[in-house]
Formats: C-alpha cells, structure tokens, sequence
C-alpha cells in the first residue's frame, strides 16, 4: 500500500468558538474583507455580532455582501476590486459552501493576475493568495476543510473547481451553534451534499486510507443526525454530528476527489443556476444503479460498508436507502422541474466531460458520452 497525505488545514471545532474569531482572524491581518451573502447572517444577526468581535480586537473591516448560490467569476472580480479599493489584508468568508469558495477565489485573485479559469484550467500556475479565515454557517460543502473552490465561468457557464494548496483556510472556525438557523430545505440539500462528498470519496479509485476513514465516519454521523435534525427530533449532539461530518466530507474529497454524481451535477447547476443538493438528489439513483449493476467485487463491497453505516445488509440496499432519505428529506424533484430542459441534454453531457473529466474518470464505472446523456434523460 503506497499512498500520499497532504492537506494542512487548520480547524477549531466547539460550540461557541465563533467568538474567537476577531481574535484570531486579528493574526493574519488587520483589515478584513468579510465575504459573506445578501441576507442570511443579517437576519441572523451573525455579521453583526462578527464585525463586533473584529473591532473588539483592533482590526477594521470592509463588506462584500454580493454572493449568491452557484458562486461566478464576475462576483469574484467584484469582490477583488473592493478588496484592493478597500487595502483589506485578509479576507473572512462568513456563510455556506458558496460564501468560502467566493472567498477563497477572491483571496487568490487578490494575488493573481488575468482570468481565473486560466487557474481553473491550468493554463497559468498558481502563486500565493491572501490570508483566508472561514467560518461555515452550514452544514454541506466541508469547503473550510480543503483547498476547492467551485465557481462558475460567467461566460460559458462551466463550473469546476480551482484546486491548489493556496486556498486552504489560514484557519476555519466551526461553530455547530452556528448551523441552527438553516431552513428546513437548505438544511436537506446541505445535509444530503454533504453526504454525497463521503459517498464519493470512498468508492472514489483514488481513495485512500485516512480519506476512507474519514468518508465512513461522515456516512454514519449524517445516517445518526441529519433526519433527526429536519424533522425537529434533533439536539445539540446531533447538530455536533452533522456539522463534523460535514467537514470530514470535505476533507475526505480533498485527498479522494468526487466521482461521477458531482461531475454529473456541475453542468446543470452552472447552466440553469439549480440548487446544488437538490441536483445531487435527481442524478445520485440513476447514476448509482448503473454503478452498482457494473462495479467489478471490490467496488461492490464499498457499496455494501456504505449500506452497512446507513442500516443496511449489502450493495443491494445502497439505492434504496439513498432514495428513502431523499424522500424523507423532501429532496424528490426531477431536473425538469428545477428548469432543465430537455433541449440542454447535449450540452450537458458534453460539459460533464470538459468540466468533470477528474471526477468521471474517478468513478467505479466508467461512462460514455451516451452512458451520460440517458443518466440525465432518467434523471428529468
């Protein structure tokens, strides 16, 4: 067994250690670009209560409160011109998967000139960003513990990921209290990405040891608390559970990659701006009994601990109780009716194999472009 682990990230994890985060943000800077999006940490009373802590410790701030789901390049140039028209020295992503990976693209275009999709793409090598602190306020994306940042190309509409150790968070404060004012829906298509990226990760072909393990531990965490939490049933353990678990898929992909169900759901949430855990829920039963029906032995036996860490006895048990949860979680929509169209189909395929060529060939089963087009056919 030869395998390689790199990924130096930096988290504090605890009810309550938001509160730390005028003074430890205060480390790397002393004025903050706080990214964050256009209402949810108002209404919360979070941006407040945070651009409070920054000034307690000296620091000062400017705001970008533009970010919107499906994050693009041209509110990541926006945010680079208020950064550098502001002399902000670090910058604070303050929200979900969303508001960290603008951050952290805005971070690194503060550093890097041109385009970012030369970056994307590896057309140009990256050089440094700026100092970057996280603080998630939900439960999905595991963003603060590795170094992606999905955006997507506002001219073309690819959406893929910016790769490099650059952005990884100087450090990510996780706070579980922080999650609890999700609403129902986005606590679902949080909850469901999340368990998606631990999926991924272990039937990933490049998988290995600690990404496995970490990728397990995040099934069976999310099978024990995401339910229990939509549904009311749910406490502080289980807010404790959710929100790890969340992190450990992160940082599970970070070292294993995504696979075919992520590669599948970046064209359509790129070109009709759908809701990424709820694109996730339309692609994963199709996408998974065509793996499981071809999977050589061992991948089929990954199926099987998967089913096992939700309830189950083998792969058979995989896809149902994969759909019985998105059904729980009222995730169950088609990709018609998140705006799709059945004209988009071509395109769609097509994209998948521009943007996701990594995460397809990762998959257990590798699928033509045919193979593709009749996954997003069943999946409408």
């Amino acid at each position: 067994m030869q395998f390689t682990y790199n990924l130096p990230v930096n988290l504090q994890f605890g009810r309550g250690i938001v509160e730390e985060a005028g003074k430890k943000t205060g480390l790397y800077g002393k004025k903050a670009l706080i990214v964050t999006g256009t209402s949810s940490t108002k209404k919360t009373g979070l941006l407040g209560r945070v651009q409070a802590l920054l000034e307690k410790a000296g620091l000062s701030w400017a705001l970008f409160d533009k970010v919107t789901p499906n994050p693009t390049t041209a509110t990541v140039y926006e945010g680079v011109t208020l950064l550098k028209t502001e002399r902000c020295d670090v910058v604070l992503g303050l929200g979900g998967g969303s508001i960290m990976d603008a951050a952290k693209a805005i971070a690194f275009m503060a550093r890097n000139d041109g385009d970012l999709m030369d970056y994307i793409y590896g057309r140009k090598a990256p050089g440094e960003a700026l100092p970057i602190v996280l603080i998630p306020t939900t439960s999905g994306t595991g963003s603060e513990g590795n170094s992606f940042a999905v955006i997507t190309d506002s001219a073309t509409g690819d959406k893929k990921s910016l790769r490099c150790n650059q952005i990884i968070a100087k450090l990510s404060l996780i706070d579980p209290d922080l999650m609890t004012t999700m609403p129902r829906g986005v606590l679902a298509s949080v909850g469901f990405d999340a368990l998606c990226h631990c999926f991924e990760a272990y039937i990933s072909k490049i998988t290995q040891p600690l990404a496995a393990s970490m990728a397990l531990d995040g099934v069976a965490l999310i099978h024990e608390s995401l339910l229990p939490l939509y549904e009311g049933r749910g406490g502080p353990d289980e807010w404790e559970k959710l929100t790890w678990a969340s992190t450990l898929g992160g940082m599970s992909i970070g070292l294993a990659g995504v696979t075919a169900p992520h590669g599948l759901e970046h064209p359509p949430s790129g070109l009709r701006d759908i809701v990424h855990g709820k694109g996730l829920a339309a692609l994963s039963g199709a996408i998974y009994r065509r793996t499981i029906a071809a999977a050589p032995p061992p991948a089929q036996e990954r199926f099987s601990e998967l089913a096992r860490r939700m309830g189950g006895k083998g792969a058979a048990d995989f896809v149902p109780l994969t759909e019985a949860l998105i059904d729980a979680l009222g995730l169950r929509s088609g990709l018609r009716a998140q705006g799709v169209r059945d004209d988009d189909i071509d395109w769609l395929a097509e994209n998948a194999l521009k943007v996701s060529a990594a995460g397809i060939a990762n998959h257990p089963v590798q699928f033509s472009l045919e193979e593709i087009k009749a996954i997003y056919k069943e999946a409408m």
